[in-house]
């Protein structure tokens, strides 16, 4: 599967997160069902059933988090693109991309998305939540409140055993950053001579150094912290669940799809979601929630199940036959980060392009990481990022690049014979808008993902200036010793409409999908969910999972998921 680094042997695996969970086969009666055991889901399992009089189900369609790919940080290649633990999704043929269709990889597996994820802790902009205070008029949504609910779960380290060999920092870290929680983030425990040298580049051309994205105003050039423990992935199910996991109370269920949600309708008329029909491993059983049932599918899944339950879009839910309970945008507004990807042949320098290509190569880095959980096997995607802006006219930085010492052709492809980086940027902020719809009324049939990159003047202008800018950070004075050539897209682009068109042909998702069931305020017809995540005119059921960003954050999306479902969590313990 894809870039081969010859290392399979070499998983060995300290314990198997996940397993041991007591599996109840025959209760079908809680007071909590929490659908989907990904990065939103584990942590409502395990808030919900903190206390022992409440009865907790948790609903994963795929399997146990036992794969041992899943733990080691380079198994991410091994993980996207196998259906053992990714849904497996494609869009529809995109306009903006010229007509092509991509990958949209979803975690399948207890821990979602964060078991196959890129790894990297990032909270966003502090304006990214003053905005959506401001949407949805309700102030815990602001930075300061929200900043508490990162901290609530985090356990912010550096490398075990002493500082970290680049900073020099030992550990003293500010009041912006939480200790002894489940969600452990660290720093990475390699260095890249050409990945230190852009980092100088980026200063010589403007943007500052900083040792901390997460701050709240995450401009400057710096390595990505990570979630990982060790040299381990670390996912919301190891965080999360593997505390929890011998509670009486709680009941974990995989292989478990939801075919639909289930609704008695009150004495006041208003529906109210009693519960789930699932399918479990081909049996169908429903199961009742007597106090919520708490949607945390994901993007793409929590609409699709609103839809195939009778919530969305009339025209869309009765072309397919199915009965509209209630008539709502469920579907629309879905938002992600479209990555433009450069590649430059370099010299004179070490990359894993050649690293990689002999057997000798092969086996020094599963000797590193045999011996030491470090080197490039316990990589994230992505080492080395910068958030700048694309125009001296942006007020907040709107860019992000992972800068990555290695190239290939496509994600999952092999890597190239010669050395050489990928400088990688995305628009932070996107003005395009797609939507995410049923293609009919079989829950086993993947929705229909229409993303519409670059469907705005503005979506498309920053594409441009993103090129143009990658090509002078890479013309600093740092990087000349390494002679650096434009391999991809090439420098013979040079208009806005040849680098936007470019950008068309070649850029990809970066895999943070949102804004598919939007919260916001009770007059917003736009908005699915009130400001406590609660589904609009139906009672007993939220949604708390990427879907309800009103608008994407300003950085990569898995930390602010568990943001949402910490904070979600507290409501709903406290009956608000």
């Amino acid at each position: 599967m894809g870039v081969s680094l010859g290392l399979d042997l070499l998983v060995v695996l300290r314990d198997r997160p996940g397993g041991g969970i007591t599996m109840r086969n025959t209760e079908t009666d809680f007071d909590f069902i929490v659908i989907g055991g990904g990065s939103a889901g584990c942590l409502m399992a395990n808030r919900l059933s903190a206390d022992p009089a409440n009865r907790v189900l948790l609903l994963e369609a795929g399997k146990k988090d036992n794969y041992p790919w899943i733990h080691i940080p380079v198994g991410y290649l091994y993980c996207i693109g196998n259906p053992r633990t990714d849904w497996m999704y494609e869009t529809e043929a995109d306009k903006g991309l010229n007509g092509r269709r991509l990958r949209y990889p979803r975690g399948k597996t207890l821990g979602g998305c964060s078991s196959i994820n890129g790894m990297i802790y990032m909270r966003g902009q502090s304006r990214d939540y003053d905005n959506w205070a401001r949407l949805s008029g309700e102030q815990e949504w602001d930075w300061d409140h929200s900043l508490r609910d990162f901290m609530a779960h985090e356990d912010h380290c550096t490398l075990d055993g002493g500082a970290d060999p680049a900073t020099g920092d030992n550990g003293r870290f500010s009041d912006m950053h939480g200790h002894g929680g489940e969600w452990r983030v660290e720093k990475q425990r390699l260095r890249w001579d050409v990945l230190d040298s852009f980092a100088k580049a980026a200063q010589q051309a403007g943007i500052e150094r900083t040792e901390d994205f997460n701050g709240g105003d995450n401009a400057g050039v710096g390595y990505f912290d990570v979630n990982q423990c060790s040299g381990w992935r670390w996912s919301s199910a190891k965080a999360f669940l593997r505390p929890a996991r011998s509670r009486p109370n709680l009941a974990v269920w995989t292989e478990a799809q939801v075919e639909k949600l289930v609704f008695t309708i009150g004495a006041d008329g208003q529906p109210r979601c009693a519960g789930a029909r699932v399918n479990r491993r081909g049996q169908v059983v429903t199961v009742s929630a007597r106090r919520e049932t708490v949607l945390s599918a994901g993007a793409i899944n929590s609409p699709q199940i609103l839809q195939l339950s009778g919530i969305g879009p009339a025209a869309v839910l009765q072309a397919h036959g199915i009965e509209v309970l209630r008539d709502a945008p469920v579907g629309e507004n879905l938002q992600d980060h479209l990555q433009i990807r450069a590649v430059f042949k370099v010299k004179g320098t070490r990359t894993l392009n050649t690293l990689a290509a002999s057997l000798w190569g092969k086996a020094m880095i599963g000797g590193e990481y045999l011996l030491r959980r470090s080197g490039p096997m316990s990589m994230a995607p992505s080492q080395l990022g910068a958030f700048t802006r694309s125009d001296p006219g942006r007020r907040y930085a709107n860019l992000e690049y992972h800068v990555q010492p290695l190239s290939l052709d496509a994600f999952g492809e092999d890597l190239h014979r010669f050395p050489a980086m990928t400088v990688s940027v995305c628009n932070l902020n996107p003005t395009s808008r797609g939507n995410v719809r049923i293609r009919s009324a079989n829950f086993r049939d993947a929705p229909m993902i229409s993303p519409n990159y670059l469907d705005t003047e503005d979506d498309r202008k920053v594409a441009a200036d993103s090129l143009r800018q990658v090509r002078k950070l890479m013309a600093q004075p740092a990087m000349q010793p390494y002679q650096p050539e434009e391999f991809k897209p090439g420098p013979q682009y040079q208009s806005d409409a040849e680098l936007a068109r470019l950008a068309g042909d070649i850029a990809n998702t970066i895999f943070h999908p949102v804004g598919t069931v939007k919260m916001g305020r009770e007059d917003d017809q736009t908005a699915v969910l009130d400001p406590h995540l609660r589904l609009k005119g139906v009672a007993g059921l939220r949604v708390v999972d990427a879907s309800i960003m009103p608008e994407i954050t300003s950085g990569n999306t898995n930390s602010p998921t568990l943001m949402i479902a910490e904070k979600a969590a507290r409501w709903i313990l406290a009956g608000q």
